[in-house]
């Protein structure tokens, strides 16, 4: 059961920081050290990428979001969820954080429908319904002083794995645990120290977006590629409950004034 007003932090982070150990550890120690309760979602798309590379295996994008065959569905579940989550667990472990590492399948804690064919086939990919996400069962792992951290692989009920969007999976977790009364935070982590004017000019930083501002940034090309999918789903979280999403740099982490807000 989760008490009303509970506060739980959402952090997800991307292959940007997993791909280079010195930032992933440095992010891990400042992981460690937040206070209360909270989960961790990663991604890892960099890894999988290479290791399709060495295997001679295409790698499809469209609109920061990756085209997932058959054969690629198995790389992505031996890189997030096995090499990566792993990883991160570990380190966790060894930093004092009482981590554990899941993906959607394992408990059955959250499940997706793959996505229609049309008007992309996206292969083995799914979207998380509402009601996917079983927020009850995962209370139970914080509830024990377990800290959960997420790999985006997820499963159909049906025996099938499906690979979900990391930020999708991220912002999921976050209002399901809203809806059910928790006051929640969600940070996007990546490599830029938030969203940017210019992405040549780091010091560019958007200090906040909102729905009146975000389309004309769509439109200049300002929010594109794999940011797409990070803002809407920063919105759709807001508007479900989240009562604050920042994206940020991952050596930020541990600070509050840092990154851009996103508001509803």
């Amino acid at each position: 059961m989760i008490m009303k007003n509970m506060e739980i932090t959402v952090v997800k982070t991307g292959g940007n920081v997993i791909d280079k150990p010195a930032d992933l550890t440095s992010f891990l120690k400042k992981f460690a050290t937040l206070s209360g309760n909270k989960i961790l979602i990663h991604g890892g798309g960099k890894l999988a990428t290479k290791l399709s590379d060495r295997l001679a295996i295409p790698t499809t994008m469209i609109e920061g979001r990756r085209v997932t065959d058959s054969q690629t569905v198995e790389i992505v579940t031996m890189v997030y969820a096995g090499l990566i989550n792993k990883t991160i667990t570990a380190q966790l472990q060894s930093l004092g954080c009482n981590a554990v590492g899941f993906s959607g399948a394992d408990a059955g804690m959250i499940k997706a429908v793959k996505r229609p064919p049309c008007p992309v086939d996206f292969g083995f990919v799914g979207d998380i319904p509402a009601d996917g996400i079983n927020s009850e069962r995962l209370m139970k792992f914080i509830d024990m002083g377990l800290v959960p951290v997420f790999c985006s692989i997820t499963a159909d009920g049906q025996g099938v794995l499906l690979n979900c969007n990391a930020d999708t999976v991220a912002q999921s977790i976050a209002t399901a645990v809203a809806s059910a009364g928790a006051f929640v935070r969600l940070i996007y982590c990546f490599d830029k120290q938030g969203l940017l004017a210019d992405v040549n000019d780091d010091s560019s930083v958007i200090p906040l977006i909102d729905s009146d501002n975000c389309a004309q940034l769509k439109d200049e090309g300002v929010i594109t590629a794999g940011m797409i999918p990070k803002i809407d789903n920063a919105f759709m979280a807001l508007n479900a409950g989240v009562k604050e999403v920042v994206i940020k740099s991952h050596r930020d982490l541990d600070k509050n004034d840092k990154g851009t807000r996103i508001v509803a």
